[in-house]
C-alpha cells in the first residue's frame, strides 16, 4: 500500500489564504503530489502530517549533512540559547565558528558571516567590482547564485531560448526583473575554457562565479584541466575567481570543492551546509579582498550576520566533519546508492544518466551519455522524473523534483537498502 499526502495538500490549500501558495519559498511550490507539512524530521527521516515517515534525500535542500535534528548541533543551540539571542556586538562563538572556516576553506584568510547563500554572492560580487574598478560579472549557463535580479539569469534556459553556444541569451530568472541589470552581467558555456579565454581577453569582467561542480544542474564535474585553465586565466586578465560553494562547501569534502580539486578560488561563498539547517552562510577569501571592506568601506552588512544560534551550529557542524571521517561514510554509502539505482535502470531497460558525488549526485532521464554541460541536458524526459519522484513518495522516499539527490551520515545501510528497494518499485511503475 503507498503512502497518502491528503492532510498536507489540504493544509498547504488553506494556508495560501496567508502565504502566496501556502508556501515561503518559490521553490518548495507545486510539489507533486502536494508540497508537505512536516511535524519533525529525525536522522534520515521526516514525518510528515499525514503520518507517514518518509526517508529524506532532500536534506533541507542540501544542508543536513549531519541528518535531521543531530544531537551535537541541537545542544550546542540550547547551550547558546541559554546566553541570549541577539546582541548587536561580537561574540567568542563567531571568532570560533570564523576559526574553524579559516581552519578548513584553503581560500579563507578572511571571512565574513551572513543569513543566505544569495546575500553572500552579493558581498562577493561588491569586493570584485571594488577591487577592479571593472563592470561586469560574467556567470554560467545553468549554474545558481541566489535569486537576486543582478544573477538570476540563464539559470535553466529552454533549448528555444537559450541562443548560440558562442553568445548564450541572457534568460530572466522572473518577472519583475530590474531591467538595468542586465547590462552588467554576462553568460558563458561553462567546461569550455576556449570560449571563456576569448571573453575573458575583452578586459571588463570585475568577477567570475561559478560552482566549481555544477552542483544546482546535474553535478557536473569539471573537465580535466578546466578549473585550471580558469584560475590562470583569471590571475592573467585580473578577474577576480569565485567559487559558488554553497552546495559543494562542507559537503563534498571539509574544505569543499576548492580542497577536494585542489584549485584555490580568490573568493568563496558558503551556506547549506556549513550549519546543518541553521540560517548561515559566509563569503571568504583573500586577505587583500576581503580587507576592502575596511580600507574602502565596502559595505557588508546585516543586523542577523553571525547570529549566535547559528554560530553554535557551526561550529558543531564544523567540529564533527573537520576529519573527514563523515564524508567517507557517506561516500561508501552513497557510491552504493548510485550504483544501486544504475543496476534498477539497468534491468527495468530505461535510459537515464546517473552522475556526480556520493555526497550529492544527479538522477537524469532520457540521457546516457556523459553530462558536460548545461546543454547536454537540456532534451532530458524532467516530465517522466516528476512521475518517479511522485512514485518514491509513495514508497516512502522524497527526492527533488529537479534530480539531485542530497545523502546525510545518518542514510545507512539499511535505509540504503530500502531506498534501492522503494526506487525500483517506483521505475516499474512510473517508468515502464
Amino acid at each position: 500500500m503507498t503512502m497518502t499526502f491528503s492532510a498536507s495538500a489540504k493544509r498547504v490549500a488553506e494556508a495560501a489564504r496567508l502565504l502566496p501558495g501556502g508556501v515561503n519559498s518559490n521553490f518548495r511550490m507545486g510539489i507533486s503530489p502536494t508540497p508537505l507539512v512536516v511535524d519533525h524530521g529525525e536522522g534520515p527521516y521526516l514525518h510528515d502530517i499525514d503520518g507517514n515517515r518518509l526517508i529524506d534525500y532532500y536534506l533541507g535542500m542540501g544542508p543536513m549533512i549531519l541528518g535531521h535534528n543531530p544531537p551535537q548541533v541541537a545542544d550546542a543551540i540550547r547551550k547558546q540559547l541559554e546566553k541570549g539571542l541577539l546582541f548587536a556586538a561580537q561574540t567568542e562563538i563567531e571568532y570560533e565558528a570564523a576559526a574553524l572556516v579559516n581552519k578548513l576553506v584553503p581560500c579563507a584568510e578572511r571571512l565574513r558571516f551572513a543569513c543566505s547563500g544569495s546575500e553572500a554572492a552579493q558581498a562577493a560580487i561588491r569586493l570584485a567590482r571594488a577591487a577592479t574598478g571593472k563592470p561586469t560579472i560574467l556567470k554560467f549557463e545553468g549554474h545558481y547564485h541566489g535569486w537576486f535580479d543582478n544573477v538570476i539569469w540563464s539559470v535553466a534556459p529552454t533549448a528555444d531560448t537559450m541562443g548560440p553556444i558562442d553568445a548564450p541569451a541572457h534568460i530572466p530568472g522572473s518577472p519583475g526583473m530590474d531591467p538595468n541589470v542586465e547590462a552588467a552581467i554576462d553568460v558563458c558555456v561553462w567546461n569550455d575554457l576556449d570560449r571563456l579565454r576569448d571573453r575573458l581577453k575583452k578586459g571588463d569582467v570585475a568577477g567570475l562565479v561559478m560552482e566549481p561542480i555544477m552542483c544546482n544542474q546535474n553535478v557536473i564535474m569539471p573537465d580535466p584541466g578546466y578549473l585550471e585553465g580558469v584560475r590562470a586565466l583569471c590571475t592573467e586578465t585580473g578577474t577576480v575567481l569565485i567559487f559558488d560553494e554553497v552546495i559543494t562547501g562542507f559537503r563534498v569534502a571539509p574544505g569543499g570543492a576548492q580542497a577536494l580539486l585542489g584549485i584555490t578560488p580568490d573568493l568563496a561563498i558558503f551556506g547549506k551546509a556549513i550549519a546543518n539547517g541553521l540560517p548561515v552562510a559566509a563569503v571568504a577569501g583573500k586577505a587583500e579582498l576581503m580587507d576592502l571592506m575596511v580600507s574602502k568601506r565596502v559595505l557588508h552588512g546585516g543586523t542577523y550576520n553571525a547570529h549566535p544560534l547559528g554560530m553554535a551550529a557551526t561550529v558543531a557542524t564544523l567540529s564533527t566533519l573537520a576529519d573527514g571521517k563523515v564524508h567517507a561514510t557517506i561516500a561508501r554509502r552513497g557510491q552504493r546508492l548510485i550504483e544501486g539505482f544504475r543496476t534498477v535502470f539497468r534491468d527495468h531497460q530505461v535510459a537515464a544518466r546517473v552522475q556526480g558525488l556520493p555526497q550529492v549526485f544527479h538522477v537524469t532521464l532520457g540521457v546516457r551519455d556523459p553530462i558536460h554541460r548545461y546543454r547536454d541536458q537540456v532534451m532530458a524526459d524532467k516530465a517522466g522524473y516528476v512521475k518517479l519522484t511522485t512514485a518514491l513518495m509513495g514508497h516512502g522516499v522524497r527526492a527533488l523534483e529537479r534530480g539531485a539527490w542530497f545523502l546525510s551520515v545518518e542514510h545507512d545501510d539499511a535505509v540504503i537498502d530500502a531506498t534501492i528497494e522503494a526506487f525500483d518499485k517506483a521505475v516499474g511503475e512510473a517508468l515502464v
